[in-house]
């Protein structure tokens, strides 16, 4: 599989959905689609993808189902918020915080290494919220904010536990595209700090999977930090591949090497 090859794959998957136009940068080895009535559009890094797509039987399925429901919402139309719903979504904080058209998006700062957008979800895609589409529904940055905070509360929460090595990994992995945003839920937050017995940590590696973890020794900490590493660069949409301590209501970034165990209990 080479960059060329995976241009080939994703164009033909792609031109059976949705009718396009693309270029193709070589030197830069970027692929860029887009409509042809309004020439809205998204890039795709093959250099970086093909890595991925030689681990993956699924991932350039995956490539052109996002390319075709990015296309597909990139039409002009009008949007009703009586049919859709606003919800956050976690991003790095080198996320773009601009559309292609320079319209800002509505953001806020969450840690020093994310950030939350708003997005519009149209159940099996969303379109991030900017300036001008707040304008359009009338609403502020606050209105947005807290209508989202809000529907992230109602999202079900279902994880599954592994323990390892004495420490225990719960995941959150709906596959909705809202996993990472579940961080958002402070009374989930809450529940899950009450079941620790070591010191809680959480991970955000990409926006489809929430890591929480009980750390009751030292070797939980490298455990984490080396499914950290491995899950930030397998994820479509990385955030970051640094973990967080969670103690009293705070997230606080958390570079592990060699971490002494810090109970939350007694310190």
């Amino acid at each position: 599989m080479n960059v060329f090859k995976l241009r080939n794959l994703i164009l033909e998957q792609l031109k059976e959905k949705v009718d396009f136009s693309y270029s193709f940068d070589r030197e830069k080895e970027i692929l860029r689609v887009e409509r042809k009535d309004n020439k809205k559009g998204i890039e795709v890094s093959l250099s970086k993808a093909v890595d991925k797509a030689k681990g993956s039987d699924h991932f350039v399925d995956e490539i052109v189902y996002y390319l075709a429901e990015s296309l597909e919402r990139m039409a002009e139309e009008s949007l009703s918020l009586d049919e859709k719903m606003i919800y956050p979504v976690v991003r790095s904080t080198s996320f773009s915080d601009k559309t292609k058209s320079g319209v800002p998006f509505i953001k806020d700062i969450h840690t020093n290494e994310t950030a939350v957008y708003y997005a519009v979800d149209f159940k099996n895609s969303y379109r991030l919220i900017d300036e001008n589409l707040a304008e359009t529904f009338g609403m502020t940055h606050e209105d947005i904010r807290v209508i989202a905070y809000n529907n992230v509360k109602n999202l079900p929460i279902e994880y599954k536990k592994q323990t390892v090595q004495g420490n225990d990994f719960y995941f959150v992995n709906h596959n909705d595209g809202y996993d990472a945003s579940r961080l958002l839920n402070e009374n989930f937050l809450k529940e899950m700090y009450d079941k620790c017995e070591g010191e809680m940590m959480i991970g955000l590696p990409h926006q489809d999977v929430l890591i929480i973890t009980d750390v009751k020794n030292e070797l939980g900490y490298d455990i984490m930090a080396q499914m950290m590493m491995q899950y930030f660069a397998e994820g479509l949409t990385p955030i970051t591949s640094l973990s967080f301590s969670y103690k009293n209501q705070k997230l606080q970034p958390v570079f592990i090497l060699g971490k002494q165990k810090n109970s939350k209990r007694g310190k």
